[in-house]
């Protein structure tokens, strides 16, 4: 691999392994040294096959999982589903085929300093970086509890690994096939109290996210966000990706707003930073940004 960009790396890279997670999600695991070593969780990487130039664009996902075994050894797993042309090409990916990768990008959740209990809510496919995450957390000594919702049974993504890594999990679903029937607000602010959580990071669909940053601006709760937006470059020049974000003080006692761009300021964010008032809900998922 080569550098690309101050932390990132661009480059050719190898599939290790390709697995069908569960319905209706996709896995690929990348050999990626490089990547792998400077990878926080939250980031995401852009790729692409270099043998299908059909696809002018990357397509950017969030780092599931990393295990950086030394040497050449060092794997990044993501996850998708099919969305759209790009993600069925990587659906029939194999093992020890190519694959071009850049990464990692974005800046990816904040740890907290001291132990701590940290409360992970994910939505769908969205809960895919807070495995990496939990990883990291429970490393450094802080208490990992999960809150996962989805529409249904099998869109819970791998619910067993996610009982592995927390305290405590609590599941969700539209139609009531695990757990309690409903979205994961309804048992956050109960979960908030019953595990004591002092941080919460949130993954998911926008709505989900919005609603979540309200829970925890109500309870007091410092509350960080993995974006959900479109993205085409990946590293800042195309501007396609803005958040509005709230600025500081206008001088006239009113707090100003302006636009972020999530693959570089995010697109992990402060939950109370956001404009929430201005957000658009997009109708692509961050994991499949450009189908």
């Amino acid at each position: 691999m080569t550098p690309k960009r101050e932390g990132a790396w661009m480059g050719s890279a190898e599939v290790f392994a390709y697995t069908h997670a569960s319905e209706p999600y996709h896995a690929l695991t990348i050999v990626a040294p490089d990547v792998c070593a400077r990878a926080q969780p939250g980031q995401f990487v852009a790729i692409r096959t270099p043998d299908d130039r059909s696809l002018l664009l990357r397509r950017a996902f969030s780092i599931h999982r990393v295990d950086r075994r030394p040497g050449w050894a060092g794997t990044l797993e993501i996850v998708f589903d099919i969305r759209g042309r790009g993600t069925e090409v990587l659906s029939k990916l194999r093992q020890h085929q190519p694959i071009d990768i850049m990464g990692p990008l974005g800046r990816g959740f904040r740890m907290p300093k001291e132990p701590t209990n940290c409360l992970l809510v994910g939505g769908g496919i969205g809960a895919a970086p807070l495995h990496f995450l939990a990883e990291e957390l429970r490393g450094r000594g802080h208490r990992v509890d999960f809150l996962i919702g989805a529409r249904s049974a099998d869109h819970l993504l791998h619910p067993i690994e996610a009982k592995r890594m927390s305290i405590t999990v609590t599941f969700t679903t539209d139609d009531g096939s695990t757990g309690k029937r409903g979205v994961v607000t309804d048992v956050l602010p109960d979960a908030i109290v019953g595990t004591k959580a002092r941080v919460v990071y949130a993954c998911g669909p926008i709505p989900m996210l919005r609603a979540v940053a309200q829970v925890c601006a109500r309870m007091k709760i410092p509350c960080q966000v993995a974006w959900e937006e479109v993205m085409a470059c990946g590293f800042g020049a195309c501007l396609v990706c803005a958040v509005p974000v709230r600025l500081s003080s206008n001088g006239n006692g009113e707090d100003g707003w302006g636009w972020a761009r999530c693959c570089t300021e995010g697109p992990v964010f402060s939950a109370s930073r956001v404009h929430w008032e201005r957000v658009e809900v997009p109708g692509t998922p961050a994991h499949e940004v450009v189908g």
